[in-house]
């Protein structure tokens, strides 16, 4: 399934919900510097939709801050877990 999805690096904390746009907002504590956020961006969806860190790649928008990205698993259960994250039923990572 692929996501359009709008990075915000520099966050106060790391979480996924909201949107932006017809996109998924990602919050992550990391600069967009050497791949960083990205690489934070990826961690953070994979755990926000259960799924391992392999099945989460950024499709296309990599030097951008939004993106679209491709995560694979059961089509259903990602859509409806993207749809409880647009409206903001986020999952934060850490205190």
């Amino acid at each position: 399934m692929k996501i359009a999805v709008r990075v915000r690096p520099r966050s106060a904390r790391t979480e996924v919900g909201g949107r932006h746009g017809e996109a998924l907002v990602v919050r992550v504590r990391e600069p967009a510097a050497e791949g960083r956020a990205n690489e934070a961006a990826v961690r953070a969806l994979a755990a926000s939709f259960g799924v391992p860190r392999r099945a989460v790649r950024i499709d296309s928008g990599a030097t951008a801050r939004q993106k679209v990205v491709e995560i694979d698993g059961d089509e259903r259960d990602l859509a409806n877990r993207t749809a409880a994250l647009l409206e903001g039923a986020g999952a934060a990572d850490g205190p």
